[in-house]
């Protein structure tokens, strides 16, 4: 049962409960706006905690005035019982919304997110802190429009607080490690607040769950969460960073505020449609270029855009993460790389091994590591290394060939610091990570840097783990069409 008016308000049903009051669907008798209509019941109305509480929560609404926060009409008391009237939003909470669909696409969660970062730059701008953040407490309108509401547990800046040191207050599953602790709190516990937000939208579960309250607060303060990109492989990196970021567990370490936070989101879409962008001109890339042929300029904004990022250092990133994003690149720059390796291989051991002479005065064991030197430069280090270890085997102890088994160490040895240079060993494994974030629409690019990387380099035996990487992921693409 519901009650028929509270003040001047006609109530026509219940819309919601929490643990600070009921809300209910209500018209003005005079005017006949819509609204939603809260009151604090009958029960809590005699607390006087609660009711300065509510009270608090009327205080700061009043404050605020954001297309991204309900918006407050009036307040005041009906009998004893306090009440206030706010904007009716016709869709509904997005806890309804994720109990549904269970999770909602990376990048509506983006959208949904700077909405809510508006609404936060906003209240903290006024000196409010939410405190509370939390799916059930965000409303989805219809019209796509994103509003916070629920400003209960709300601290408002410079205001006597009505928590001691030493207590919390909040939802556990969204609440910052300093609000657990009962530390005092800043905008920063809201951004820790939507990054789990953020992440629940993402994985479709919070970063920290248990059996109880207690066990998930021990987790905020102590706990080590899942990446969302372990669960969902296809999003972005950048997203990825920026949700772990949001939920550091101190609070210098996470973006200063909602505004920094708004652009990083963002920025994601930027670079994420750059790089489509990319994709999309690559097909149609020709070798030489019409002179008559007009070409648009690049657009100020896009170039805003790219150069706006939130630390310095991070322009080189991308731009070689756009570069990676090319397969031919890829394969080229591969190619480039064990040329160079071949040259390398050439010039210390021609030049510094007096036994890489004609093969016409040289012992039988020389002919054999001048042949496993050959073999080398011809990109077979496979063979050479064979041949060395068959040589070294049959003349191991032989006092007359003492002078070859120098020349054999000095070559593996040259073999093994160029095979495991980190140079080529993170290019392999950047490429493979590469490969592995493609989407199931791109796997067809994925499938020709495996390729790419068996061809190159399944010959040398000290790579043979990422060759091996390489082959099982085509294997599990065929196995996936």
């Amino acid at each position: 049962m519901h009650p028929e008016r509270i003040g001047p308000y006609l109530i026509d049903k219940r819309i919601g409960a929490g643990g600070m009051g009921n809300v209910y669907l209500g018209r003005h008798e005079k005017t006949g706006a819509i609204v939603a209509v809260k009151e604090l019941p009958a029960a809590l109305a005699r607390e006087e905690g609660f009711v300065l509480r509510f009270n608090r929560e009327i205080e700061a609404m009043r404050k605020l005035n954001c297309p991204n926060i309900v918006k407050f009409f009036d307040s005041g008391t009906d009998g004893d019982i306090p009440y206030y009237a706010m904007e009716y939003v016709d869709g509904e909470n997005l806890t309804t919304r994720l109990r549904r669909e269970k999770r909602i696409p990376w990048l509506e969660a983006i959208e949904i997110s700077r909405q809510i970062c508006a609404g936060l730059k906003h209240a903290h701008d006024a000196g409010v802190v939410h405190r509370d953040l939390k799916p059930s407490n965000l409303m989805l309108g219809k019209d796509g429009s994103v509003k916070i509401t629920d400003f209960g547990v709300a601290q408002i800046f410079a205001a006597d607080r009505l928590t001691s040191t030493g207590g919390s207050i909040g939802t556990a599953e969204f609440m910052s490690p300093e609000q657990v602790i009962g530390s005092r709190v800043d905008k920063r516990s809201d951004l820790y607040s939507l990054g789990a937000v953020l992440y629940t939208m993402i994985v479709g579960q919070p970063p920290f769950m248990g059996p109880t309250a207690s066990d998930i607060m021990q987790k905020q303060r102590f706990g080590r969460f899942d990446p969302p990109k372990n669960y969902v492989p296809e999003i972005p990196p950048w997203l990825n960073d920026l949700v772990c970021q949001l939920l550091e567990k101190e609070p210098e370490k996470r973006p200063p505020d909602a505004f920094v936070t708004s652009k990083r989101l963002q920025e994601v879409i930027n670079r994420v449609n750059h790089l489509n962008s990319r994709d999309k001109a690559s097909i149609g890339d020709a070798t030489r270029v019409d002179p008559d042929t007009e070409v648009d300029p690049i657009s100020g904004t896009l170039v805003r855009d790219l150069l706006r990022l939130d630390g310095s250092g991070n322009d080189h990133a991308a731009a070689f993460t756009r570069a990676l994003s090319n397969t031919w690149v890829i394969l080229g720059t591969l190619c480039l790389v064990l040329s160079f390796a071949s040259w390398l291989f050439w010039q210390l051991n021609h030049s510094s091994d007096p036994s890489d002479q004609d093969l016409s005065d040289k012992t039988e064991a020389e002919r054999i590591v001048q042949l496993a030197r050959k073999q080398l430069r011809a990109g077979n280090p496979r063979a050479a290394l064979e041949n060395l270890n068959a040589i070294q085997s049959v003349i191991k102890g032989d006092s007359q060939e003492k002078e070859v088994l120098k020349s054999i160490e000095r070559l593996r040895r040259s073999i093994d610091k160029l095979s495991k240079s980190p140079d080529q060993i993170a290019f392999l494994e950047r490429a493979l990570a590469r490969a592995d974030e493609l989407p199931a629409e791109r796997r067809d690019e994925a499938r020709q840097i495996y390729e790419g990387i068996i061809s190159l380099y399944e010959s040398d035996p000290h790579l043979e783990t990422y060759v091996k990487t390489a082959k099982s992921r085509l294997e599990q693409d065929a196995k996936d069409k």
